[in-house]
């Protein structure tokens, strides 16, 4: 996802100055593509950019590129404006915010809910939050990233939004993979199945990006199982804080989780459709 917003603003004349990630032959490979410089270390970016996007996997590597000691992207940070689009708990943005604050610089959270596609192309769907100067100041970005952008509010919100994104978007997910594995199981045609459900109750936006992929087993990845776990994981913390029960949440986030022990984890989410064929006896 961060590699192709950089693309995509470079397409777009903007100057990438400086590309960090935990895989340096990653960021050789893009610096060199895009003209820029892969720094060897989180403190280097900072140094080098006035405006830093960031995307990571979850929690703990985000509150670690802005730890407080060693190699940081607060180093050196004031005046600077981070622009955070990973999907984490509410709690690391706050944290975050609070933390860039007491250096002097500013954080602004752009969740997406679009996938490498779209980031490619501008076309992502981001949920904003934070203080709505800093969202002004960064807005000529976040329009070149998006075809559609929605300010939720202060920092938190769009994580909580977010989650409850993924979360329904998982739970439509597994149900769309169950339909198909027990249409395949009763032998119906699947191109004909996902023809119909596309015209009853049965449609979802999941059908639209998952269904055919679900069909055919092609399940590279544009969104990771273990991801979609984890990304369960927070919706359910966040109802659990609140001594609210979601069945069907913790249901899906459990064949999450059984797709990764299986090693299916850095599989498309799509691949959820693997359980339901696996327990026919095809492979897996």
């Amino acid at each position: 996802m961060g590699a192709n917003m950089a693309r995509r603003l470079h397409d777009c004349g903007y100057r990438i100055t400086a590309i960090h990630d935990i895989n340096p032959a990653a960021a050789a490979a893009l610096a060199q593509e895009l003209g820029s410089t892969a720094s060897a270390t989180l403190a280097g970016v900072t140094a080098a950019a006035d405006i830093i996007i960031t995307v990571v996997t979850d929690d703990a590597a985000m509150r670690g590129i802005f730890a407080s000691s060693g190699d940081s992207l607060l180093t050196g940070a004031q005046g600077r404006t981070f622009i955070n689009c990973a999907t984490l708990s509410p709690a690391t943005h706050l944290a975050v915010e609070a933390a860039a604050a007491a250096v002097g610089a500013h954080t602004l959270e752009g969740c997406m809910a679009s996938s490498i596609t779209q980031a490619r192309e501008g076309s992502l769907y981001l949920m904003v939050a934070g203080r709505p100067e800093v969202f002004e100041s960064v807005r000529p970005i976040l329009d070149k990233l998006s075809s559609q952008m929605r300010y939720v509010g202060p920092s938190g919100e769009a994580a909580k939004v977010k989650a409850l994104v993924n979360m329904v978007m998982n739970i439509n997910t597994a149900g769309l993979a169950e339909g198909l594995g027990l249409a395949d199981a009763l032998g119906l045609d699947l191109t004909m199945v996902r023809e119909i459900f596309s015209q009853t109750g049965a449609a979802s936006r999941v059908l639209v990006t998952d269904g055919e992929d679900m069909q055919n087993r092609d399940h590279a990845c544009f969104f990771s199982a273990a991801h979609a776990a984890k990304d369960s994981g927070i919706a359910l913390q966040l109802a659990a804080d609140l001594g609210l029960n979601l069945p069907l949440a913790t249901a899906t986030r459990a064949q999450f989780e059984r797709m990764v022990r299986a090693g299916l984890g850095e599989l498309d989410k799509s691949g959820i459709a693997e359980l339901t064929f696996q327990g026919r006896g095809n492979r897996a």
